[in-house]
């Protein structure tokens, strides 16, 4: 399998004491979240990081070009728009309204479940968390039941039905990059651990949420505005042909950006529409995380790494899940899978070290509500229809990545 080669130069010890020192810093913010005592958020400390690592010459220009990965930055920004313009089209709202107006209260959690599941399995899990929201808000009320439980299938859905592509997720993104592996391929590998593992979400939360549930008096809800079907002609028709170059083996990141290039050719939607869709800060997240793991990688950090780790067998699947899912946990997935890359190489079967890095990495966003941005997303979009606490979440959210973790190691380990 193709890897990178290593640009190591030589750095002064006090730089490189120095890079180490911004290294810490640096996941230190981002296991936190904040900065302590100042509003340094994520996106803010990759920039500031980015910066030291240049200042401290950990890293130099050529270094730059060379640790920033523009693939998965073209497919990030490029999906960002395809799902902006499904969004501002009523794509998203008409499948909202149709699903409601069929559906039955005993009906709404496994809808909920597969749809946000099969909608994050092809697009940015995070966008799809905005959408689904103001639709469960809409349903229960309709319905007279709590929200609760089905906005937690929201969140838990979204993470799961992203672990089966590489566009599902920034990470897998990052993974597809740098593993090269081709997208039917991690789909064929990575779709039965998404599928089985909504089937578990649907059953943990009708065990632990809806069987002993309250329910609410209906209230009237005034239907969302008609979305024109003429509307929905292009951007469908785009998204389809996307999805079939993915699945007919054209590199993601052109395949994404020339759907991108074709919804900008428009005569009716100002493009600063779209582009307030679009997340930047995670871009300048993921630019920020890729200088500073390029300078750490430049000082020797990673190699001191892979020889600690070597003697520890990480290898091993359950051990390597385990510690993916637990740093994941710690430090978020991203950066979790921006500190790991440089060891999966390094297996003896690289392919299926990608795809458990895939795998758990996704699937322990589970655990808590701040295990992944997807759960945070929708915490902060029920507010204040429903304050969803740490306790509600976590013990719904433990028997399920504890359970879908457990599926997806025996899966990868057991096929090849």
């Amino acid at each position: 399998m193709h890897t990178r080669r290593s640009h190591r130069r030589l750095v002064p010890e006090l730089a490189q004491i120095t890079a180490y020192g911004i290294f810490l810093a640096s996941y230190l913010v981002f296991a936190i979240g904040k900065f302590p005592g100042t509003k340094i958020d994520r996106p803010a400390m990759g920039v500031i990081g980015a910066v030291l690592m240049f200042t401290c010459r950990a890293i130099g220009p050529a270094d730059a070009l060379h640790f920033i990965d523009f693939p998965t930055l073209v497919l990030l920004f490029s999906m960002m728009v395809l799902v902006a313009h499904l969004h501002l089209d009523g794509f998203f709202d008409w499948v909202a309204e149709l699903a409601v107006a069929r559906l039955k209260p005993h009906h709404l959690l496994p809808t909920v479940v597969f749809l946000t599941g099969a909608l994050s399995a092809f697009f940015v899990n995070d966008i799809i968390c905005l959408v689904m929201v103001p639709f469960v808000l809409t349903a229960t009320r309709r319905m007279g039941v709590h929200p609760m439980p089905y906005l937690l299938a929201v969140a838990t859905a979204s993470n799961i039905g992203s672990v089966a592509t590489i566009t599902g997720n920034p990470q897998n993104m990052l993974i597809g990059s740098f593993s090269e592996i081709p997208y039917r391929e991690f789909f064929w590998r990575l779709g039965p651990v998404a599928l089985v593992g909504l089937f578990v979400d649907w059953l943990v939360l009708w065990a632990v949420c809806v069987r002993t549930g309250r329910r609410d008096p209906a209230t009237v809800v005034t239907p969302t505005a008609h979305v024109e079907a003429a509307k929905l002609v292009k951007p469908g028709a785009v998204i389809l042909l996307v999805l079939a170059g993915f699945l007919a083996g054209v590199p993601p990141a052109l395949m994404a950006a020339v759907g991108a290039a074709m919804m900008l050719i428009t005569r009716t939607r100002e493009p600063h529409e779209v582009y307030d869709e679009v997340d930047w800060g995670i871009l300048v997240f993921f630019i920020g995380l890729f200088l500073i793991v390029g300078g750490a990688e430049n000082v020797g950090l990673m190699e001191r790494l892979r020889f600690l780790t070597g003697a520890a067998n990480l290898e091993h699947p359950a051990l390597f899940t385990l510690i993916v899912a637990g740093l994941s946990n710690l430090v978020s997935n991203v950066p979790a899978v921006m500190l790991l890359k440089s060891l999966v190489p390094h297996f003896a079967d690289p392919q299926r070290g990608w795809l458990l890095l895939a795998m758990a990495s996704t699937l322990a966003g589970n655990l808590t509500i701040t295990g992944s941005v997807a759960n945070i997303i929708v915490v902060e979009r029920a507010r204040p229809d429903v304050d969803i606490t740490f306790w509600e979440y976590f013990r719904a959210g433990f028997p399920i990545t504890l359970l879908t973790l457990a599926f997806g190691w025996f899966w990868l380990s057991s096929s090849r």
